[in-house]
């Protein structure tokens, strides 16, 4: 069936499975991704159909996981390797900023590291400490990276697919609230570009700017303002590194406000470095400052209140009322 309803974490285990049967060197690595399937079943059936040789369940040691796919890549495989949460990633994050993001430029563009790292992230399912980060932004800020995001089924199916083909390293962060949503996905597409922003819908009078998570409340917040009459329109980012910056200049020169959404925190969030860029090259159609919205500067809360850190409906409507108070 050429079309079909996936979840994405669905979408992401079928893409996972196109990737090891079209290429023998691709490779899937981490904590309980082979007997268990992944903690979210994301790599669920894929190392009973492809072997233990190619779907490996690692130790319990991230540094040791991004260092022994780095010496794979080196000898010509596409190592695709798991952080089981975002927040454990900072063992390895050593071996990613300063082995793996500089090889290429290191080695005078004759090394190539393929690498795929798929990191499941944001709040959203009542986790304890150290599961719901939102560490996009310290990947996006080390050249040499390129950091992704994917906000629904079919963009998850391809965008891995793209991600994996890539010469370049990938930090692929998958939001895991949103791992139980289903879209159509479908297998024939011709897939949009990997770093390219999308219109999710259409509008006239505010762009509200989102990757991952945050795509559902922006679009459910287009909703509740057309009700009162305000044309709003959804631009999926998809990508933190780079950032498809004239794809948010031509909607903001048409719609003349902006408001970036994340739910990593605003202060030094990839929304900063979009609110500047924009100012600079869209000073004069700008009739509003471009507002943030995303997490608080502290650090994530228990799970029994986190619904209070996240931004919601309400904040970013809120968001949207100030911009067209201007």
């Amino acid at each position: 069936m050429a079309t079909e309803k996936l979840a994405l974490a669905r979408a992401l285990n079928e893409s996972l499975r196109t990737a090891l049967e079209s290429d023998p060197k691709v490779l899937i690595m981490g904590e309980d991704v082979g007997k268990l399937g992944g903690v979210f079943r994301v790599t669920d059936g894929l190392q009973k159909d492809f072997g233990e040789d190619r779907v490996i369940d690692t130790p319990l040691a991230e540094s040791g996981i991004v260092g022994t796919a780095i010496g794979l890549a080196l000898r010509g495989y596409r190592p695709v390797v798991e952080i089981q949460f975002d927040g454990f990633v900072f063992p390895a994050y050593d071996q990613i900023v300063t082995q793996l993001a500089k090889m290429h430029a290191r080695s005078l563009g004759t090394v190539k590291l393929p690498i795929v790292i798929r990191i499941p992230y944001g709040g959203g399912i009542g986790a304890v400490e150290h599961h719901s980060e939102s560490p996009e932004a310290l990947f996006a800020h080390v050249p040499g990276l390129k950091v992704v995001s994917p906000a629904n089924a079919a963009d998850g199916y391809w965008m891995l697919q793209q991600a994996i083909q890539s010469d370049d390293p990938v930090i692929f962060f998958e939001p895991k609230r949103r791992y139980w949503d289903k879209a159509e996905v479908d297998r024939q597409a011709i897939p949009a570009p990997l770093h390219g922003a999308q219109v999710a819908r259409a509008g006239t009078d505010l762009t509200l700017a989102a990757y991952g998570p945050m795509v559902k409340v922006c679009l459910a917040a287009a909703d509740a303002a057309a009700e009162e009459g305000k044309s709003v329109e959804v631009l999926d980012l998809r990508s933190m590194s780079p950032v498809d910056f004239d794809a948010i200049q031509r909607s903001v020169e048409r719609t003349r406000r902006l408001v970036v959404v994340h739910e990593a925190p605003v202060f030094l969030g990839t929304g900063a470095e979009i609110a500047a860029r924009i100012t600079e090259r869209c000073f004069y159609h700008l009739e509003a400052p471009v507002l943030r919205v995303g997490g608080y500067h502290a650090p994530y809360p228990p799970a029994r209140i986190e619904e209070e850190y996240l931004p919601g409906l309400d904040r970013v409507l809120d968001a949207v009322d100030r911009s067209l108070a201007f």
